[in-house]
């Protein structure tokens, strides 16, 4: 079965880093857009960030660009999302999810979430 699980997350200060994992299985990895997608305390889902299936294609949301890098190795069955210059409003329960290949940015696998807390 397929499987999103998400990892990396914690308590950092503002101006911190933080590095998130995501290790998938049950499904052919290096074919899938990967995304990770984020929700803050009390707000909707807000989109951060996509990878194409090799990997040398990304897009960010303007409120991460030159801060965030997503990443993916194909042979690990793993996404990344190096988190760099973390603001508080960066904190949110961070999920990665698959892409239909159908329609990209409807997503049909969700990982648990990782919750990052970015706070003084």
């Amino acid at each position: 079965q397929v499987q999103l699980v998400e990892s990396g997350g914690g308590l950092v200060q503002p101006g911190g880093s933080l590095r998130l994992s995501c290790a998938a299985s049950g499904f052919t990895f290096s074919s899938y857009y990967m995304s990770w997608v984020r929700q803050a305390p009390g707000k909707g889902l807000e989109w951060v960030s996509d990878i194409n299936s090799g990997g040398g294609s990304t897009y960010y949301a303007d409120s991460v660009k030159g801060r965030f890098t997503i990443s993916r190795d194909n042979a690990k069955n793993t996404l990344y999302l190096q988190m760099n210059s973390l603001k508080p409003e960066d904190t949110a329960l961070y999920y990665c999810a698959r892409d239909l290949s159908i329609r990209l940015g409807f997503y049909d696998y969700w990982g648990q979430g990782t919750q990052v807390t970015v706070s003084s």
